[in-house]
Protein backbone atom coordinates (compact mmCIF):
# COMPACT_ATOMS: atom_id res chain seq x y z
CA UNK A 1 0.00 0.00 0.00
CA UNK A 2 2.81 2.38 0.90
CA UNK A 3 4.60 1.53 -2.34
CA UNK A 4 1.48 2.27 -4.41
CA UNK A 5 0.96 5.52 -2.49
CA UNK A 6 4.54 6.49 -3.26
CA UNK A 7 3.96 5.88 -6.96
CA UNK A 8 0.86 8.07 -6.85
CA UNK A 9 2.86 10.92 -5.32
CA UNK A 10 5.45 10.65 -8.09
CA UNK A 11 2.74 10.79 -10.78
CA UNK A 12 1.07 13.81 -9.16
CA UNK A 13 4.42 15.58 -8.90
CA UNK A 14 5.18 14.92 -12.56
CA UNK A 15 1.76 16.17 -13.62
CA UNK A 16 2.21 19.32 -11.56
CA UNK A 17 5.62 19.92 -13.09
CA UNK A 18 4.15 19.44 -16.54
CA UNK A 19 1.36 21.95 -15.83
CA UNK A 20 3.86 24.51 -14.54
CA UNK A 21 6.01 23.97 -17.63
CA UNK A 22 2.99 24.39 -19.92
CA UNK A 23 1.94 27.54 -18.09
CA UNK A 24 5.45 28.98 -18.37
CA UNK A 25 5.59 28.18 -22.08
CA UNK A 26 2.16 29.76 -22.60
CA UNK A 27 3.36 33.00 -21.03
CA UNK A 28 6.36 33.13 -23.36
CA UNK A 29 5.17 33.91 -26.86
CA UNK A 30 7.91 33.92 -29.48
CA UNK A 31 10.37 36.56 -28.24
CA UNK A 32 7.96 38.26 -25.84
CA UNK A 33 6.76 37.49 -22.32
CA UNK A 34 3.11 38.50 -22.61
CA UNK A 35 2.65 38.25 -18.84
CA UNK A 36 5.03 41.13 -18.05
CA UNK A 37 4.18 44.35 -19.88
CA UNK A 38 5.08 47.93 -19.17
CA UNK A 39 1.74 49.76 -19.08
CA UNK A 40 0.91 53.29 -20.15
CA UNK A 41 -2.58 54.37 -19.05
CA UNK A 42 -3.84 56.76 -21.70
CA UNK A 43 -5.71 60.02 -21.05
CA UNK A 44 -9.51 60.11 -21.16
CA UNK A 45 -9.42 61.46 -24.72
CA UNK A 46 -8.06 58.06 -25.81
CA UNK A 47 -10.40 55.88 -23.77
CA UNK A 48 -11.48 54.24 -27.05
CA UNK A 49 -8.02 54.03 -28.62
CA UNK A 50 -8.22 51.98 -31.79
CA UNK A 51 -4.84 52.22 -33.51
CA UNK A 52 -1.22 53.16 -32.82
CA UNK A 53 1.89 53.77 -34.92
CA UNK A 54 5.44 55.12 -34.79
CA UNK A 55 7.13 57.38 -37.30
CA UNK A 56 10.05 55.44 -38.81
CA UNK A 57 9.95 53.13 -35.77
CA UNK A 58 10.98 55.87 -33.34
CA UNK A 59 9.35 55.20 -29.97
CA UNK A 60 9.78 58.72 -28.57
CA UNK A 61 6.31 59.64 -29.89
CA UNK A 62 3.23 57.43 -30.02
CA UNK A 63 0.71 58.37 -32.70
CA UNK A 64 -2.80 57.16 -31.97
CA UNK A 65 -6.39 57.47 -33.06
CA UNK A 66 -9.68 56.57 -31.43
CA UNK A 67 -12.80 55.32 -33.10
CA UNK A 68 -15.15 58.26 -32.59
CA UNK A 69 -13.30 61.42 -33.54
CA UNK A 70 -11.29 62.38 -36.60
CA UNK A 71 -8.18 63.30 -34.64
CA UNK A 72 -4.58 62.12 -34.84
CA UNK A 73 -3.14 62.13 -31.30
CA UNK A 74 0.52 62.24 -30.33
CA UNK A 75 1.96 61.40 -26.93
CA UNK A 76 5.22 60.58 -25.19
CA UNK A 77 5.43 57.28 -23.30
CA UNK A 78 3.87 57.48 -19.82
CA UNK A 79 3.09 61.19 -20.20
CA UNK A 80 -0.71 61.68 -20.00
CA UNK A 81 -0.64 65.03 -21.78
CA UNK A 82 -1.56 64.74 -25.45
CA UNK A 83 -1.74 66.92 -28.55
CA UNK A 84 -3.88 66.25 -31.58
CA UNK A 85 -4.64 67.28 -35.15
CA UNK A 86 -8.27 67.26 -36.27
CA UNK A 87 -8.31 65.83 -39.81
CA UNK A 88 -11.99 64.83 -40.17
CA UNK A 89 -15.51 64.73 -38.77
CA UNK A 90 -16.77 62.28 -36.19
CA UNK A 91 -16.63 58.72 -37.50
CA UNK A 92 -15.41 55.19 -36.99
CA UNK A 93 -11.62 55.46 -37.40
CA UNK A 94 -9.66 52.26 -36.84
CA UNK A 95 -5.94 52.46 -37.59
CA UNK A 96 -3.05 54.77 -38.48
CA UNK A 97 0.20 54.33 -40.41
CA UNK A 98 3.01 56.70 -41.32
CA UNK A 99 4.90 56.37 -44.60
CA UNK A 100 7.43 58.80 -46.07
CA UNK A 101 6.37 61.71 -43.88
CA UNK A 102 2.65 61.27 -44.51
CA UNK A 103 -0.04 60.04 -42.10
CA UNK A 104 -2.62 57.54 -43.35
CA UNK A 105 -5.77 56.92 -41.30
CA UNK A 106 -8.13 54.04 -42.02
CA UNK A 107 -11.88 54.37 -41.53
CA UNK A 108 -13.88 51.19 -40.88
CA UNK A 109 -15.62 51.44 -44.28
CA UNK A 110 -12.27 51.42 -46.13
CA UNK A 111 -11.96 55.17 -46.70
CA UNK A 112 -8.41 56.47 -46.17
CA UNK A 113 -7.43 59.95 -44.99
CA UNK A 114 -3.92 61.25 -45.60
CA UNK A 115 -2.00 64.43 -44.92
CA UNK A 116 1.66 65.52 -44.49
CA UNK A 117 3.24 64.79 -41.12
CA UNK A 118 4.50 68.37 -41.14
CA UNK A 119 0.86 69.33 -40.58
CA UNK A 120 0.40 66.94 -37.65
CA UNK A 121 1.72 69.56 -35.23
CA UNK A 122 -1.24 71.83 -35.96
CA UNK A 123 -4.75 71.47 -34.54
CA UNK A 124 -6.26 72.00 -37.99
CA UNK A 125 -3.91 70.35 -40.53
CA UNK A 126 -3.99 71.50 -44.14
CA UNK A 127 -3.78 69.30 -47.21
CA UNK A 128 -6.04 66.53 -45.86
CA UNK A 129 -7.18 64.23 -48.68
CA UNK A 130 -10.02 61.71 -48.40
CA UNK A 131 -9.50 58.66 -50.63
CA UNK A 132 -12.53 56.44 -51.34
CA UNK A 133 -13.15 53.34 -53.42
CA UNK A 134 -9.73 51.72 -53.06
CA UNK A 135 -11.07 48.76 -51.09
CA UNK A 136 -14.06 46.45 -51.63
CA UNK A 137 -17.13 46.96 -49.48
CA UNK A 138 -16.53 45.62 -46.00
CA UNK A 139 -15.37 46.38 -42.47
CA UNK A 140 -11.69 47.10 -41.90
CA UNK A 141 -9.73 47.67 -38.68
CA UNK A 142 -6.08 46.77 -39.33
CA UNK A 143 -3.51 48.60 -41.46
CA UNK A 144 0.29 48.56 -41.64
CA UNK A 145 2.48 50.99 -43.59
CA UNK A 146 5.81 49.83 -45.06
CA UNK A 147 8.24 52.74 -45.07
CA UNK A 148 10.60 50.99 -47.47
CA UNK A 149 8.14 50.04 -50.21
CA UNK A 150 5.53 52.72 -49.65
CA UNK A 151 2.82 50.07 -49.36
CA UNK A 152 -0.23 49.92 -47.12
CA UNK A 153 -1.30 46.45 -45.97
CA UNK A 154 -4.98 46.41 -44.97
CA UNK A 155 -6.72 43.33 -43.59
CA UNK A 156 -10.46 42.64 -43.53
CA UNK A 157 -12.35 42.25 -40.30
CA UNK A 158 -15.60 41.42 -42.07
CA UNK A 159 -15.73 41.53 -45.87
CA UNK A 160 -18.51 40.26 -48.12
CA UNK A 161 -16.23 37.99 -50.15
CA UNK A 162 -14.81 36.22 -47.09
CA UNK A 163 -15.97 33.35 -44.94
CA UNK A 164 -14.08 34.31 -41.81
CA UNK A 165 -14.26 30.72 -40.55
CA UNK A 166 -12.09 29.65 -43.47
CA UNK A 167 -10.17 32.61 -44.92
CA UNK A 168 -9.61 36.32 -44.34
CA UNK A 169 -8.58 38.66 -47.17
CA UNK A 170 -6.14 41.52 -47.22
CA UNK A 171 -5.31 44.25 -49.72
CA UNK A 172 -2.04 45.96 -50.57
CA UNK A 173 -2.15 49.56 -51.77
CA UNK A 174 0.79 51.47 -53.22
CA UNK A 175 1.27 55.04 -52.05
CA UNK A 176 2.95 57.63 -54.23
CA UNK A 177 3.84 61.31 -54.25
CA UNK A 178 1.49 63.54 -52.28
CA UNK A 179 -1.85 61.76 -51.82
CA UNK A 180 -1.60 59.21 -54.65
CA UNK A 181 -2.79 55.70 -53.75
CA UNK A 182 -3.16 52.81 -56.20
CA UNK A 183 -4.38 49.24 -55.93
CA UNK A 184 -1.54 46.71 -55.99
CA UNK A 185 -2.25 43.11 -54.98
CA UNK A 186 -3.98 40.93 -52.39
CA UNK A 187 -3.16 38.37 -49.71
CA UNK A 188 -5.12 36.01 -47.45
CA UNK A 189 -4.92 34.26 -44.09
CA UNK A 190 -5.93 30.60 -43.97
CA UNK A 191 -8.01 30.26 -40.79
CA UNK A 192 -7.54 26.48 -40.78
CA UNK A 193 -3.85 27.13 -40.06
CA UNK A 194 -4.88 29.04 -36.92
CA UNK A 195 -7.29 26.29 -35.89
CA UNK A 196 -4.49 23.75 -36.21
CA UNK A 197 -2.69 25.59 -33.41
CA UNK A 198 -5.51 26.87 -31.20
CA UNK A 199 -8.03 24.07 -31.75
CA UNK A 200 -10.83 26.43 -32.78
CA UNK A 201 -11.56 30.02 -33.78
CA UNK A 202 -14.91 31.06 -32.36
CA UNK A 203 -17.09 33.34 -34.51
CA UNK A 204 -14.55 33.28 -37.33
CA UNK A 205 -11.23 35.14 -37.37
CA UNK A 206 -11.82 38.91 -37.20
CA UNK A 207 -8.56 40.91 -37.14
CA UNK A 208 -8.40 44.30 -35.48
CA UNK A 209 -4.75 45.17 -36.06
CA UNK A 210 -1.67 44.18 -38.08
CA UNK A 211 2.04 45.02 -37.90
CA UNK A 212 5.34 43.57 -39.09
CA UNK A 213 8.15 42.71 -36.72
CA UNK A 214 11.21 44.62 -38.01
CA UNK A 215 13.61 42.01 -36.61
CA UNK A 216 12.01 38.76 -37.82
CA UNK A 217 9.94 40.33 -40.68
CA UNK A 218 6.99 38.20 -39.50
CA UNK A 219 3.43 39.51 -39.50
CA UNK A 220 1.68 39.95 -36.16
CA UNK A 221 -2.11 40.07 -36.39
CA UNK A 222 -4.29 40.81 -33.39
CA UNK A 223 -8.00 40.14 -32.90
CA UNK A 224 -10.05 41.68 -30.09
CA UNK A 225 -13.09 39.56 -30.97
CA UNK A 226 -11.12 36.31 -30.77
CA UNK A 227 -8.64 37.47 -28.06
CA UNK A 228 -5.87 36.13 -30.29
CA UNK A 229 -2.39 37.13 -31.41
CA UNK A 230 -1.40 35.37 -34.64
CA UNK A 231 2.02 35.28 -36.30
CA UNK A 232 2.49 34.62 -40.03
CA UNK A 233 5.58 34.53 -42.22
CA UNK A 234 6.25 36.81 -45.20
CA UNK A 235 4.13 34.51 -47.40
CA UNK A 236 1.21 34.78 -44.92
CA UNK A 237 1.52 31.19 -43.67
CA UNK A 238 0.47 31.02 -40.01
CA UNK A 239 3.37 30.04 -37.76
CA UNK A 240 1.97 30.65 -34.29
CA UNK A 241 -1.14 31.74 -32.39
CA UNK A 242 -1.68 32.68 -28.78
CA UNK A 243 -4.84 33.24 -26.72
CA UNK A 244 -4.62 36.55 -24.85
CA UNK A 245 -5.46 36.97 -21.18
CA UNK A 246 -8.69 39.00 -21.07
CA UNK A 247 -7.78 40.45 -17.67
CA UNK A 248 -4.73 42.10 -19.19
CA UNK A 249 -5.82 42.62 -22.79
CA UNK A 250 -9.15 44.36 -22.19
CA UNK A 251 -9.93 45.02 -25.84
CA UNK A 252 -6.79 44.79 -28.00
CA UNK A 253 -7.30 46.98 -31.06
CA UNK A 254 -3.90 48.36 -32.08
CA UNK A 255 -0.46 46.85 -32.58
CA UNK A 256 2.95 48.28 -33.51
CA UNK A 257 6.70 47.68 -33.20
CA UNK A 258 9.52 50.12 -32.60
CA UNK A 259 12.93 49.92 -34.29
CA UNK A 260 14.34 47.71 -31.53
CA UNK A 261 11.64 45.09 -32.08
CA UNK A 262 9.70 45.88 -28.91
CA UNK A 263 6.00 45.04 -29.23
CA UNK A 264 3.19 47.47 -28.36
CA UNK A 265 -0.51 46.58 -28.08
CA UNK A 266 -3.21 49.17 -27.38
CA UNK A 267 -6.45 48.39 -25.56
CA UNK A 268 -9.73 50.25 -25.43
CA UNK A 269 -10.96 50.93 -21.89
CA UNK A 270 -14.01 49.52 -20.13
CA UNK A 271 -16.10 50.27 -17.01
CA UNK A 272 -13.14 49.65 -14.72
CA UNK A 273 -10.01 50.54 -16.69
CA UNK A 274 -8.79 53.36 -18.88
CA UNK A 275 -7.48 52.78 -22.37
CA UNK A 276 -3.83 51.77 -22.37
CA UNK A 277 -0.78 50.75 -24.35
CA UNK A 278 1.14 47.65 -23.24
CA UNK A 279 4.84 47.42 -24.13
CA UNK A 280 6.59 44.03 -24.33
CA UNK A 281 10.34 44.18 -24.57
CA UNK A 282 12.11 41.86 -26.98
CA UNK A 283 13.75 39.16 -24.90
CA UNK A 284 16.61 38.43 -27.29
CA UNK A 285 15.85 34.72 -27.61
Amino acid sequence: MKKRYGHMLVVVALLAAGCNSTQKEAEQFREYDLSKPEKFNLPESLFEVSGIAFDKGRSDTIYAIQDEEGKLFRLAWDVPKQRHSKFGKKGDYEDVSIINDRAYILKSNGTIYTFPMAEAVFQEPEGVVEVKGMLPKGEYEGMYGDEGTGELFIICKNCAGDDSKNSVSGYILKTGPDSAIAQSRTFSINVDEIKAITGKVSRGFRPSGIARNPVTTEWYIISAVNQLLVVADRQWKVRDAHHLNGNMFIQPEGIAFDNAGNLYISNEGDDLFSGNVLKFRKTGR
